[in-house]
């Protein structure tokens, strides 16, 4: 018996080993934020050893250990880790489908797997029609850079009965272009697309539309907090989840991309009275959307 259990403690140790994983969190510097979120890294995986280094500091990517689990927070990680195909697989966090697009066009590097920051057209679309019913003209402006959004939305959008009417906005600093599709649309719904969204850009957005008793959806909840009706978003919670579950498995189990599967609903109350609707229920919208998407 005796003997039995030390070949089981022998089996079992080496087990406990692999379970233990070195997981670098790369970004451009050290901050508050990136402190918290490494202590909430932590606490989800006590046994492995999380920490953060800048990518200035870091050697070239081929220089590292092929077992470090690699998790980039911003661009300037991104661009790192970019400069070379050799090294250990990475998870790309807090970038867009518009920024990788202008920056990878249609290429997806086997050693990268991508966390979209911004939120899925089609979850954008339900809750536009969870708002607003009876609207079925979805207003889209688009840049350079979004244009291939265009085909999907329009895929996304013809199960749930709308119409997309897009169109092309070359020069924010022109006003014709949103001009004519708010005399074209019952709604805006816009795409996290920071050539279009910005702070320049958000006063002529919002009083334009709302001059026209019009709603904008989107395109992410800091946009709401500056005068959109309403948004989905993941915050830091859904975003921790997806990381302990993908740190869980082999990088050769990763997706090229993924979504979080868990997300909120962020309006703005204010904004909702003034054009005349029912107040938003953040978690009543956020569970009828998530109940549309487990449907077949």
């Amino acid at each position: 018996m005796v003997r039995l259990l030390r070949l089981l403690v022998l089996w079992l140790w080496p087990l406990g080993q692999l379970s233990a994983s070195e997981i670098l969190l790369v970004g451009a510097q050290d901050q508050p934020g990136i402190r918290s979120f490494i202590a909430a890294l932590e606490s989800r995986r006590p046994n492995d050893h999380v920490h953060f280094q800048a990518a200035s500091e870091l050697p070239a990517p081929g220089r590292l250990d092929l077992d470090l689990r690699l998790v980039l927070l911003d661009d300037e990680a991104l661009q790192w880790r970019l400069s070379q195909t050799a090294g250990p697989p990475a998870l790309a966090m807090r970038v867009s489908r518009v920024q990788v697009e202008q920056r990878l066009g249609k290429s997806r590097p086997g050693f990268l797997t991508l966390l979209w920051s911004d939120p899925p057209l089609d979850r954008q679309l339900r809750l536009t029609r969870y708002l607003l019913p009876q609207a079925r003209r979805i207003g889209v402006l688009y840049g350079e850079h979004s244009g291939f959004l265009l085909d999907e939305l329009r895929r996304a959008a013809q199960p749930l009965g709308l119409e997309i009417v897009a169109q092309a906005w070359p020069d924010p600093r022109d006003s014709r272009p949103l001009q004519y599709l708010l005399g074209s649309s019952d709604v805006l719904l816009g795409l996290d697309d920071s050539d279009l969204y910005n702070s320049k850009t958000a006063k002529n957005l919002l009083l334009s539309s709302y001059g026209r008793q019009m709603a904008l959806i989107g395109p992410n909840a800091g946009f709401v907090r500056a005068g959109a009706l309403a948004s989905t978003f993941s915050d830091q919670q859904d975003w921790l989840s997806v990381l302990d579950s993908l740190l869980g498995q082999s990088p050769a189990r990763w997706p090229r991309s993924l979504y979080p599967a868990h997300f909120g609903v962020s309006g703005n109350q204010q904004v909702a009275r003034a054009l005349g609707l029912e107040p938003i229920d953040p978690d009543a919208a956020a569970q009828a959307l998530a109940a549309g998407e487990r449907t077949p």
